[in-house]
């Protein structure tokens, strides 16, 4: 049976699950990561952490690639056969770190929440040109950055299905509360639809006040 769990890290909460019956085979184990939230105007920046299990789901991809409906099936198949972690950094945080420094804040809890869960020497592959080591004092791991890495390495891909999943259904939560955004559709990205809802509603408390688009909406 999976069980997820919750605990304190840092500023945050960090999702994570380790099921008892998975079969990881020996360490040292290698984490999978990247993240999804880096460019929209409001919400969360996500990031998840993943080490597949011995059964690896079929058709592992960029998240990006995949249509709705199979990215969905693989989150839950990814998160019912794998070690996986996920931290969430609030729009609050953004604006006091920065986006850059948040997402590496992000990438940091995850990975210390699932290698301590695995109690096992880990190397961390990361989505991208730069990996936190030397940008965050937390940061404890051999880390390699791939670019394209979400399209060509299983455990990034799977990390990045699990992080965009995530990211959304807070989104698409999100937007019940604010309907005027459009938050179900465009995810806090600042699409036309969004940026006139931002004009005449202005900023939300899930605005990211330190992006142009917001700051100067809260001029008006």
């Amino acid at each position: 049976m999976e069980r997820e769990s919750a605990s304190g890290s840092l500023d945050g909460v960090v999702m994570s699950n380790v099921t008892p019956d998975i079969k990881f085979g020996a360490p040292p184990f290698v984490i999978g990561v990247d993240e999804a939230g880096r460019g929209p105007l409001a919400g969360p920046v996500v990031a998840a952490a993943v080490i597949l299990g011995e059964h690896v789901p079929e058709g592992l991809n960029d998240s990006k690639k995949l249509s709705a409906k199979r990215r969905g099936v693989l989150d839950k198949e990814i998160r019912a056969t794998c070690g996986w972690a996920v931290a969430v950094v609030e729009p609050d945080e953004i604006d006091r770190l920065n986006i850059f420094m948040a997402t590496m804040e992000a990438m940091t809890r995850c990975v210390a929440d699932l290698s301590a869960r695995m109690a096992a020497p880990c190397s961390v592959l990361i989505d991208g040109n730069m990996t936190p080591e030397g940008r965050n004092s937390g940061w404890q791991w051999p880390a390699r950055a791939i670019v394209g890495g979400d399209g060509i390495e299983p455990a990034i891909s799977a990390a990045s299905i699990i992080a965009k999943e995530w990211r959304d259904r807070m989104m698409t939560a999100a937007a019940a509360d604010h309907p005027q955004y459009g938050w179900e559709r465009n995810k806090g990205y600042g699409t036309a639809e969004h940026m006139e809802a931002l004009r005449v509603h202005g900023p939300t408390p899930l605005h990211r006040k330190s992006f142009a688009p917001v700051a100067q909406a809260s001029l008006l």
